[in-house]
């Protein structure tokens, strides 16, 4: 198989799928325009999906609709201007994480803590004990598999099912998945369900793709029936939408910057925490939006995902729960352009800030507003409001249980690296330029919506990988990575694959050409994290600023006086 030619086949499909109002109607044209291009023509990663060909066709839809919103800039339309999406540098922006560096320290060196703030308020990552309260495990039933989670608190987890919630004299993953696997093998998924349910825990069975997809055989089972119902109707559901939500608010030009940026002046405000929500707006600010991410300084967040998830931006903290947080946050609101929200289902509405209540505020200043939801299960079914991450996404969709099929196994494995979080991030992206270029050419406000499981069952639509390339890429996994096991943490897989794929891809792993090098005024150091995928004929895409910790900056627009400055080769 070449993944060159599969990217443009899952481009057609893709948009096959989608509904017409949720990309701008020039999208198919703008095909002819891109040129998919790579060295290797064949996939990298050690899974059976289709992720980077996936990736790159939702790139190169991305890159469409952003040249759409450059013909809307320069005034006029239809033009025709190159979009390259390069299959490295696609690869690379799937696992991100992995290539991003601070003070030349990666994810995996344990030295980069003292680098990073401490974020982790609740010792739910750097614990390693607590980190295992998210992962997978056996249960009482023989061939079923539970992913509990603890997210980022743990406590909670462990308790509800008779642990206690630290465990210092516990060190090694041995020790600690024979203390925690027993004791989820004390119950039934069905019992999983009930403990997680009434303490609002995020988890999920281990489905086979083939039970996701199946109609509901068994009412006594009304977990089992409201999941399946789940399946069924997120798989008719298409990638993404982007819906209008307010019609009264005039067309909304974007902002005349005189520069080569597409979102220069476009001002976004980031509601999110971990990966995915972080990448939609990351993206939003390659094409120049100055973007802003508010997070509360009472949650936690996993430090070193903010190396390479907080490029561009700037980076605030507010507490929307205190008077001043809110009269700060509605200050920003009232010149927001675009909302970016990835916290649990409704968290924002209770707060008074989902898209109907921004909708109404836009009404009332003249101005639309494009509202972008990222969430785990969808909008539709039973679970739309459940919480997850993207391990849960994963495990409901049937990913896990292919990925340990590939592996030669009859359990199911969480794939390496967040890759789902990433291509969601994108579709995110996707539905935030729609929503942009809707709120220009027709006015009014818009929300997107994008899911951890969507991007999933894109997976499946388009297909597994052909099963001789299946091989090949077996036979380079390795024995190391062949040896892991469902209870391996998710940690554990992607650092196993990483080393793998160093030694038989010396010249793209970690290479200088795909990454941007920076001076980090709020980290104190230098920052290397992966460059933007598109590149447009006329069009600067590109970061303005490094990245920099949770609360580094005021809650203002103000962007002036940055520090950082871009390193050159030596």
């Amino acid at each position: 198989m070449a993944s060159i030619a599969e990217s443009s086949r899952i481009f057609d499909l893709i948009l096959s799928l989608v509904d017409p109002l949720s990309l701008p109607p020039g999208t198919r044209a703008k095909k002819a325009d891109v040129d998919f291009t790579g060295a290797r023509d064949q996939p990298y990663f050690f899974i059976p999906f289709k992720e980077t060909e996936t990736t790159a066709a939702l790139k190169a839809i991305e890159g469409s609709v952003a040249s759409q919103l450059a013909d809307l800039k320069s005034g006029g339309g239809g033009q025709t201007r190159k979009i390259v999406v390069d299959q490295e540098k696609t690869t690379a922006f799937l696992f991100q994480a992995y290539l991003a560096r601070v003070g030349g320290l990666g994810k995996l060196d344990k030295e980069v803590r003292s680098l990073l703030k401490d974020t982790d308020l609740l010792q739910a990552q750097s614990n390693s004990y607590r980190r295992m309260s998210a992962n997978l495990y056996a249960t009482a039933e023989k061939g079923e598999y539970y992913h509990i989670h603890g997210s980022l608190e743990a406590s909670t987890t462990l308790r509800m099912i008779g642990l206690e919630s630290h465990r210092p004299d516990l060190t090694t993953h041995e020790q600690i998945v024979g203390v925690i696997e027993p004791a989820v093998q004390k119950f039934t998924v069905a019992e999983l369900e009930a403990l997680n349910a009434k303490n609002r825990q995020a988890g999920v069975k281990a489905f086979k793709h083939e039970d996701f997809l199946r109609t509901p055989h068994d009412p006594i089972m009304v977990w089992r029936q409201t999941y399946e119902d789940t399946g069924k109707v997120n798989w008719e559901q298409p990638p993404w939408t982007v819906e209008q939500i307010e019609a009264t608010t005039p067309p909304c030009p974007l902002p005349d910057s005189g520069d080569r940026r597409v979102l220069s002046g476009i001002k976004v405000l980031e509601m999110c925490r971990i990966i995915a929500g972080p990448v939609v707006a990351r993206i939003l600010g390659e094409y120049g939006a100055d973007v802003l991410k508010i997070t509360s300084p009472n949650l936690s967040d996993v430090p070193f995902f903010q190396v390479d998830g907080n490029m561009g931006k700037h980076a605030a903290d507010l507490d929307l729960k205190t008077p001043e947080g809110r009269q700060s946050f509605e200050k920003l609101l009232d010149e927001a352009d675009v909302v970016v929200d990835g916290y649990r289902p409704g968290a924002l509405e209770k707060l008074g800030y989902g898209p109907k209540a921004l909708s109404e505020r836009a009404a009332r200043r003249g101005k639309g507003i494009v509202y972008v939801n990222e969430n785990c299960f969808g909008y539709e079914g039973e679970w739309a409001g459940r919480p997850g991450w993207q391990q849960i996404a994963d495990c409901v969709s049937g990913i896990a249980w292919a990925q340990g099929r590939f592996m030669g196994l009859d359990e199911p494995v969480v794939p390496p690296f967040p890759i789902s979080d990433y291509g969601t991030g994108c579709i995110g992206a996707i539905a935030a330029l729609t929503g942009l270029h809707h709120r220009a050419t027709r006015g009014g406000s818009w929300h997107g919506k994008a899911s951890l499981l969507h991007y999933d069952l894109l997976l499946f639509k388009a297909g597994l990988l052909p099963e001789p390339v299946q091989a090949k890429l077996r036979a380079q996994a390795g024995e190391a990575f062949l040896a892991l096991r469902h209870a391996h943490s998710v940690d554990q897989i992607s650092g196993t694959a990483l080393r793998q794929m160093r030694l038989l891809y010396p010249e793209f792993v970690d290479q200088p050409q795909y990454l941007d090098r920076w001076h980090s005024a709020g980290y104190g150091a230098e920052v290397s994290a992966v460059l933007p995928v598109v590149q447009m004929e006329g069009v600067d895409i590109g970061f303005r600023r490094a990245s920099r910790p949770n609360g580094t900056d005021e809650a203002s627009w103000d962007f002036s006086g940055d520090k950082d400055y871009r390193k050159t080769e030596s």
